[in-house]
């Protein structure tokens, strides 16, 4: 019907009005579908509860205008680029050509109800980026919401709301419009942009958006190409299915007793899939899963045993997720004994997935043992946002990790729509796919390590006791630290690394956002009344994780922002998130700028552990001693001075003035005293880290321009092996001598022999074999010369940190490069007469000279 309206336009001739072409972009839930049918002046676009999956496209004639309206998918405000699928971005570029031969004005519909934040703005940004730098002029800001002005003006609005809105409207060229979509009867309102429409076109010369011919093709090519090899898959899946179906026989078509554990990283709809799977509501209210979970339920004839697990952080591997949640993963196959038949790995069909995502998916299940592939299914959920695009698109859309990991589970997937729970045709579709599976494991159970699971069993006990024991140390400590006196003023300021939630916390202690979330470069100092005190709170920048970006700029601002208080500091916060996990990397860092200071800093500091709704049932204490040695160095550095603070609670007061009398008694502990830094000290140290991490530098490139040295020399040396070897064969002796064995001639039968001498070829034999012992010899020297290293350096084995059993492969943080950076941070460095840096190696460091390097020419010269 739409359609022949349409169609009915163009014949009256509608084609001699003038034209506009309108396309509608903007994030999720702004109101584009509903000012798409403003615009048009009725009910063109679904909208409401309806999202809009994939683009759409209407015409209509408002107020002697053609007019073409495009409604685009909204992007994700929460999501940066990189957290979009490919296939998605892709599309987002071609968005324009819907409405040939090029849009007159992109429409950036932006609610009023909710505030316009700079990481929106980020997340805009980057999407306008993607149409390219042209974009802009061809862009104007349509406000949704307008009744939610009031009495205020939409330029008021503007400038109340900070600098990310006032940055949209003028990269805009201060193009703007308000519309309130519940005032049908307003037909002004439309009027009035469509004059703006006219004019901004006037402006632009008529001219239209174009796509790039070449980004069209290429983009159109990969569609192309994604269309096929979805075809392809699906083709496979199928017969590989088939197959499946074959080793099922009738009367085990469907499974008395079913056991499943779900697996996936947090927000993923792992809860949502079980409670689609059992026909359940969900009773925790979209509540985290911090313990495995157990639930029981009948799917048609099926008795089926669901575990949910703790999801792991997107992104992260096993070895960066606390040994706690390692620990309950594996641990829920003791809820299903004697094991599960199936995984199910829960995806999130609307989000990008990358080879860190495939490194954390496969760290997280190979923790559960040998085979664990065999028994595993993909679950995609939200499948209601693939549109009209079949998973098989999406999975070769997006890139060769996901394509990957379908791989490894040998093409078992399933696509759910969570939204959709009473559609029970997609979960007996996922009982078929999951009995087809049991049916080719020989409808075996999968079957856990034994020892893995006692030795679970042991540290959960030896963890219980040391948790125990360092309560009651702490407790101890603090009933002999004196009397606490209240203070009606305190001064803190916050330190630690990037992402580690400090600026988030000193916004929960003032009460107020004061501190930008986004990465600060610069010292920031704001006070407020707190629970009865005044309090001064002074956010730091943020410390890289890696060396390689530390700079003497930061450190310095760092230790600026501890002298910003002349008298001193009440405390230090020493801000470290729960999640992910504290190892050796971030200890080294903490340690490196803590040295910074003089060793009284650590009586002044308390550990602030934030992300306390991790803990769950758990005590602070019970983590501290599960996890990673180097949080207990910390700790103990701190002499047990610790809080736990949750910044999605800042409604929580008690918390914060938990922390206050922690602090009030810490300061009754240091007899009163402030802590002050020694800023002259401070700054030479500073001084000798720069300079040692140039020493690092120069010591990191001569060492690889000797391990290619030296892979350069094998290179050779193998190939002047192989001419010499040439060239003996060219040289050799060979006596060919014909023997003709006649037979009957008229059937042509003879035979021709060659041979060599035989002690000629014995020799070349031999001679190859020494030459391969020799450059086995070599390799064994240098295996893949990333372990040449160990000649050049010294023994770490006294100074490495101490091992211990974890879950985690230990060799990506404990690698020898890694030793060799720790052990040149404690190098002695100092200047000689000639104003040379000079290293000081002790006799046990492996090194028996010192080395003095010359910042001029970059070299190092040997004393």
């Amino acid at each position: 019907m739409e359609e022949k309206m349409e169609n009915s336009l163009e014949k009256t001739g509608s084609a001699t009005l003038p034209e506009e072409r309108i396309v509608l972009i903007g994030g999720r839930w702004a109101g584009k579908s509903w000012s798409g049918n403003t615009i048009l002046r009725g009910e063109r676009f679904q909208y409401g509860r309806v999202r809009t999956t994939q683009v759409e496209v209407r015409h209509g004639e408002v107020e002697g205008r053609k007019l073409t309206v495009v409604d685009a998918p909204g992007w994700s405000s929460c999501l940066s680029l990189t957290d979009i699928p490919e296939g998605e971005k892709q599309s987002f570029k071609l968005y324009a050509s819907k409405s040939p031969p090029g849009p007159h004005v992109f429409l950036l519909v932006l609610p009023i109800d909710s505030a316009f934040t700079q990481e929106q703005r980020t997340t805009l940004e980057e999407h306008m980026k993607l149409l390219g730098g042209q974009v802009w002029r061809f862009t104007m800001v349509l406000f949704t919401c307008g009744d939610y002005l009031g009495e205020k003006t939409i330029e008021q609005h503007i400038e109340s709301e900070g600098e990310a809105l006032k940055w949209l409207i003028g990269r805009c060229g201060n193009r703007y419009h308000v519309f309130n979509n519940k005032d049908e009867a307003n037909l002004s309102q439309v009027s009035v942009l469509l004059e703006k429409i006219d004019e901004m076109m006037k402006n632009n010369g008529g001219a239209s958006f174009k796509t790039d011919e070449q980004t069209f093709q290429i983009i159109t090519e990969k569609q192309e190409d994604v269309t096929r090899r979805a075809k392809e898959r699906q083709t496979h899946m199928e017969k590989q299915r088939q197959q499946r179906i074959k080793l099922i026989p009738e009367e085990k078509k469907t499974i008395p007793k079913l056991q499943m554990i779900l697996l996936g990283s947090r927000n993923v709809g792992k809860t949502s899939v079980g409670n689609t799977i059992l026909g359940c509501k969900d009773q925790e209210g979209g509540k985290r899963t911090a313990n495995s979970v157990v639930k029981r339920g009948f799917v048609g004839e099926t008795d089926v045993t669901l575990i949910d697990t703790p999801g792991w952080w997107k992104g992260f591997p096993a070895w960066d997720t606390p040994e706690i949640i390692k620990e309950e993963i594996i641990h829920s196959m003791c809820l299903c004994p004697p094991g599960p038949h199936i995984f199910l790995l829960v995806i999130d069909a609307h989000a990008s997935f990358h080879n860190i995502h495939l490194e954390a998916v496969t760290s997280h299940l190979e923790l559960l043992g040998e085979g664990v592939w065999k028994h595993t299914m993909i679950v995609f959920t939200r499948g209601d946002w693939l549109g009209a695009k079949s998973i098989e698109e999406f999975i070769e859309g997006e890139g060769e990790a996901l394509q990957c990991l379908v791989d490894r589970c040998e093409n078992r997937y399933h696509v759910i729509s969570n939204k959709n729970a009473n559609d029970r045709e997609q979960i007996t579709e996922l009982m078929k796919k999951i009995t087809e599976t049991v049916a080719e494991n020989s409808w075996n159970y999968f079957a856990p390590d034994q020892q893995l699971l006692d030795r679970i069993k042991e540290k959960r006990k030896c963890v219980k006791e040391a948790a125990l024991l360092r309560q009651k140390q702490v407790n101890a400590t603090r009933d002999s630290a004196g009397n606490r006196v209240r203070l009606d003023a305190l001064k803190v300021v916050l330190l630690g690394q990037k992402t580690f939630g400090k600026s988030a916390t000193g916004n929960t202690i003032l009460r107020k956002d004061v501190f930008a979330t986004c990465q600060n470069e610069q010292n920031r100092e704001e006070n407020g009344v707190v629970a009865g005190r005044q309090v001064t709170v002074i956010d730091t920048p943020g410390w890289w994780r890696e060396s390689s970006r530390w700079t003497e700029v930061l450190d310095k601002e760092i230790a600026r922002g501890l002298s910003l208080s002349p008298s001193g500091v009440h405390a230090v916060l020493l801000v470290v998130p729960l999640i992910p996990t504290f190892g050796y990397p971030q200890q080294v860092a903490v340690k490196e700028h803590m040295n910074l200071f003089d060793a009284r800093i650590w009586k002044h500091t308390i550990v602030v552990f934030t992300h306390g709704d991790e803990l769950a049932d758990r005590s602070v204490e019970e983590h501290i001693e599960s996890e990673h040695q180097s949080l207990r160095w910390l700790v103990d550095q701190c002499e047990n001075k610790y809080h736990t603070i949750n910044n999605m609670k800042r409604c929580n007061m008690t918390q914060v003035t938990e922390l206050f009398e922690k602090i009030e008694e810490m300061v009754a502990g240091n007899g009163g005293q402030l802590f002050c830094p020694a800023m002259e000290e401070t700054h030479q140290r500073i001084w000798e880290k720069a300079h040692r991490n140039q020493l690092k530098i120069v010591l990191k490139q001569r060492l690889a321009s000797e391990f290619k040295r030296r892979e350069l020399q094998l290179i050779m040396g193998f190939r002047q092996t192989l001419q010499d070897l040439l060239a003996d064969i060219q040289a050799s002796p060979v006596a060919t001598k014909p023997r003709f064995f006649i037979g009957d001639m008229t059937n042509k039968k003879y035979q021709v022999t060659e041979y060599r001498k035989k002690g000629e070829e014995e020799k070349l034999e031999a001679k190859i074999s020494r030459e391969i012992e020799k450059l086995d010899e070599e390799i064994m020297k240098s295996p893949t010369l990333q372990s040449s290293m160990d000649i050049l350096v010294p023994d770490f084995a006294a100074d490495s940190p101490a091992q211990f059993w974890s879950l985690s492969d230990q060799k990506i943080s404990d690698s020898n490069f890694d030793k060799v950076l720790g052990w040149l941070s404690n190098l002695h460095v100092s200047t000689n007469m000639d104003n040379q840096l000079t290293v000081n190696f002790s006799e046990t460091s492996g090194y028996r000279s010192v080395l003095s390097l010359d910042f001029d020419s970059g070299s190092i010269i040997n004393d």
